[in-house]
Order: C-alpha cells, then sequence, then structure tokens
C-alpha cells in the first residue's frame, strides 16, 4: 500500500539522517569535563540523531524499519558524524548554526513522518503525532543515552511545539488538495521558523506552577502577593 501511494526517495530521507547526524555530533563534540566524549561517543550521539526519527516513525506505523534496508543509511550517518566532529571546533562560537541546523532537522522528521503516515491511511490526528514523534525521537533517545534530562519534557524553546506546528499544517494542505511535497517544504518552513524564533526570544509555554502564582510566591518569596504583609515581629503602631 506504501509503495503504491507514496515513498520517500531515498535522497530526501538520506538528508535528514545526514544533517541529524551532524547536528548530533556537534550537539556532543561541545561537552567538557566528566561529560566530554571520544571520537566513538560522539559518533555513536550522531548516528542516535540521525537514525533515531526515522527508526521510531517506522516503529509506530509497523513497517520495516527504512534505516536497515539499505547500506548508505549507517554510511550516510557515520559520514555525517565525522564531518559534525571536524566542523566542531569551527562552529564553536557560531551557535546560531547548529541551532538552525537542529530547526530544520526538526521541520524534516516531521514532514516525513506525518506524510509517510498520511500515506498509510492513518487519519490526521494520529499522523500528525507520528510526525512529532519522529521530530523529536532523536532527541530523546539522545538525551536518554547521555543520561540528560529529556529536553521536551522541561521548559525549553518550543521544541515540540514547533514541531506540531509544522505537522499540522502539512495535514490540513493535505486535505486540501496540496501536493505532498509542497505541504512537506512548508510543514519544514514552518517547524523552523517557529523554533528559531522562540530560540531568538526565549519563548516557552508556561510552567505547570505558573498556573498557581500564589503557589509560586508562598515556595521562592520572589512574586509578591496583593493583599498579605510579611510579618515583622513588631506590633504595628498605626
Amino acid at each position: 500500500m506504501e509503495s503504491a501511494q507514496f515513498v520517500i526517495p531515498l535522497w530526501l530521507d538520506l538528508t535528514a539522517v545526514g544533517l541529524g547526524g551532524i547536528q548530533g555530533a556537534l550537539f556532543a563534540s561541545g561537552f567538557r569535563g566528566e561529560r566530554r566524549l571520544d571520537l566513538l561517543g560522539v559518533a555513536i550521539v550522531g548516528i542516535v540523531m540521525g537514525f533515531g526519527g526515522g527508526i521510531i516513525r517506522d516503529l509506530l506505523l509497523n513497517v520495516p524499519i527504512g534505516a536497515l534496508q539499505s547500506n548508505w543509511y549507517l554510511t550516510t550517518a557515520v559520514g555525517a558524524s565525522l564531518i559534525g566532529m571536524l566542523l566542531a571546533a569551527p562552529l564553536q562560537r557560531l551557535s546560531a548554526v547548529i541551532v538552525g541546523l537542529d530547526a530544520i532537522v526538526i521541520g524534516m522528521f516531521g514532514a516525513l513522518g506525518t506524510s509517510k503516515a498520511l500515506a498509510l491511511g492513518l487519519p490526521e490526528l494520529p499522523a500528525i503525532f507520528v510526525g512529532v514523534a519522529a521530530a523529536v525521537g532523536g532527541g530523546i533517545l539522545r538525551d536518554m543515552l547521555m543520561s540528560l534530562p529529556v529536553a521536551i519534557m522541561h521548559v525549553g524553546s518550543l521544541y515540540a511545539v514547533a514541531a506540531g506546528a509544522g505537522c499540522i499544517v502539512l495535514a490540513v494542505l493535505d486535505l486540501a488538495g496540496v501536493p505532498i511535497f509542497i505541504a512537506g517544504l512548508v510543514c519544514v518552513i514552518v517547524t523552523a521558523v517557529i523554533r528559531l524564533l522562540a530560540v531568538i526570544f526565549d519563548l516557552s509555554l508556561p510552567e505547570q506552577r505558573m498556573l498557581n502564582r500564589r503557589k509560586v510566591a508562598t515556595e521562592t518569596g520572589v512574586m509578591p502577593i496583593v493583599g498579605r504583609r510579611p510579618w515583622s515581629g513588631r506590633p504595628r503602631s498605626d
């Protein structure tokens, strides 16, 4: 059924894998002190970032894992990781390049995941879920591998929200009859723009505790509570 409707071009899937591998290697190369990694460790993180989104996508869709169907996937992931290691030093101060690359990667995996799910006949909402899972899957596996807090579970810069917005746009455009390649391109652009704007302007979803301002004020003593005076230990003279 998949081959009759939609097949992800190999070059496009390999592009996403390669960009993910470069981004993962750049991320891993930036650690210092006890968390620093050797060349093998950096390469493994790059491979996980390159493979993670596609593997999660195919597992959710119950189809053969694409990364295991060709020699090119592992070759591309390893080569991209090596490139990322070589670029780590010159790009150390160009964090904008790393953030921009990350935004494009999550947009591509989101577009590929949603497109493949829709092609297999999934309804729009499950297809969007598959796309978001593919977009953030590599980052989740990377954080778990390195014993880091999972980024999308904490206050951040709209990582999953950006992917979700792009995947929703793709599904809506597909319903409107827009060609899937154009819809996927728009998905990548929307995801990348939202992600970059969130990083530039430090945007994030509100913390759960911020839903109760009085609780925050009580716990931190930072936010004032209207109608309540702190007790000074002295009798009032008025």
